[in-house]
């Protein structure tokens, strides 16, 4: 069964004796995503949120139907946090992507644990919402509509596929482990590599100890907006390059 189909099947009958009035599925997210923050998922359960609550497991039954959908409803709250930061569709394009993808980078840093269940395609609200949008700031670059589809997703693709690769590797690997440890072992592997067979690896341990994980996301989504903007420049791709009339290039990084 598809995520999407889980969220949106008919609850049944309220348990006996449970607060499922008192409740709402906002409520019971909001707290989910305070409780992730603080125990990580591996330690987050139904127990314990039912506790912070006060109310019983079973009134949180009627609102959500396992752990996997609330970890996935609480992601997308997260996700809907960017949108906050970021409420408005004003400004040109290449400016718009640059700072919605900044945002959402942003939200899931603060909140490691969401990274990776943030779905790709979306199905739920913010997901859905990121994507839509996306898709209209794309429609600002003067592209041909038929290519609108396959950039605005690949764009959404980067924006929470690259996210979750640079802020979830130490969380899967030990979660006992901080980014700054494990990026130091990394590197101490990458040293005692053969030089002749990985001369780059070898040779940049450095900079993987001392990169920030904001720079690295952002300098792979500046060269796919530059690409976006070289792309809508081009003679019969649009009449204007992507940021519009207000963007000369790239936007600035401050």
């Amino acid at each position: 069964m598809c995520q999407n189909e889980v969220m949106q099947r008919t609850r049944g009958r309220a348990p006996t004796g449970g607060r499922a009035g008192a409740l709402s599925q906002e409520v019971i997210v909001g707290a989910a995503v305070s409780l992730l923050d603080e125990l990580g998922e591996r330690g987050f359960t139904f127990r314990l949120l039912a506790k912070e609550l006060n109310t019983g497991p079973g009134a949180l039954y009627w609102h959500v139907s396992n752990k996997d959908e609330l970890v996935a409803l609480a992601a997308d709250q997260v996700l809907g946090h960017a949108f906050a930061a970021h409420p408005s569709l004003e400004e040109g394009a290449a400016s718009g992507l640059r700072a919605l993808a900044v945002a959402v980078f942003d939200a899931l840093d603060r909140h490691p644990w969401a990274a990776s269940h943030v779905s790709a395609p979306p199905t739920l609200a913010n997901a859905l919402r990121l994507l839509d949008r996306i898709g209209t700031l794309v429609a600002r670059t003067g592209l041909p509509a038929e290519r609108h589809f396959a950039v605005s997703t690949a764009i959404s693709y980067y924006i929470t596929g690259v996210s979750a690769q640079i802020i979830a590797p130490p969380l899967t690997h030990d979660a006992t482990v901080g980014r700054d440890d494990f990026l130091a072992r990394t590197a101490q592997r990458w040293e005692e590599l053969d030089p002749v067979d990985y001369p780059f690896l070898t040779s940049t341990t450095q900079h993987l100890r001392d990169h920030t994980d904001r720079d690295q996301f952002v300098a792979g989504l500046d060269m796919l907006l530059d690409g976006l903007n070289a792309t809508a420049a081009q003679p019969g791709e649009g009449e204007r390059p992507a940021g519009g009339p207000s963007d000369s290039g790239r936007p600035g990084r401050g």
